[in-house]
């Protein structure tokens, strides 16, 4: 009897001590600065370490965006700026513009395919239109070199904070005590003090 006692006290000892263990294993406490260094390492390794895992796939969208900006924009600042260079040279040969200008009729504005019926001032009109498309396309090519960078640093931020608050605890037991204080001073004066009580 007394050995199926010892033997049930045991059985519950380890039972106790596996559950102790496995409670220990699932208790994560996030190090603000090892999800600062994963998230400068790789991007988004910082929200896998924090265990934020559906912050993920928003790191990779918003590089996949700028990185799809950064590519057209580039394509079309190469393709404006070869028009540009053609529009503007006297070598008939070379009119890759004729593929941008497609609605407009090369009699009108072409001086070196047409020199007898081309306008000027559409020539200049459609040389002012490449130029402000050169600049619009290299500009947002620029800014979005610039937003990859800036979304590197908010994804690194992301994780430091993640990490920095993931063991704080709010409290729904907090209370609000409102009392009168005197405030030290050569005249009379109230005062009020206001303190925030947490209740365990």
């Amino acid at each position: 009897m007394l050995l199926c006692f010892q033997q049930y006290n045991t059985a519950q000892d380890s039972l106790s001590v596996k559950s102790e263990k496995k409670h220990a294993k699932s208790e994560f406490t996030a190090d603000p600065q090892r999800a600062t260094m994963l998230a400068l390492t790789f991007p988004g390794f910082g929200q896998i370490y924090n265990r934020k895992f559906w912050k993920v796939p928003f790191v990779y969208a918003g590089f996949g965006g700028l990185v799809y900006a950064i590519g057209y924009n580039s394509s079309q600042y190469t393709k404006f700026m070869k028009a540009y260079q053609d529009f503007t040279d006297v070598i008939p040969e070379t009119d890759s513009y004729l593929e941008i200008l497609i609605f407009a009729d090369p009699k009108t504005y072409d001086p070196v395919l047409y020199p007898e019926t081309y306008n000027a001032s559409y020539y200049a009109q459609y040389k002012e239109a490449m130029l402000n498309r050169i600049d619009y396309n290299k500009k947002y090519r620029d800014l979005s070199y610039i937003g990859i960078a800036l979304w590197y640093i908010v994804t690194v931020l992301d994780a430091n904070v993640d990490a920095s608050l993931f063991n704080y605890d709010i409290s729904d037991n907090l209370d609000l005590v409102i009392a009168p204080v005197q405030i030290p001073a050569s005249g009379t004066g109230v005062g009020v003090n206001i303190s925030m009580l947490l209740s365990f």
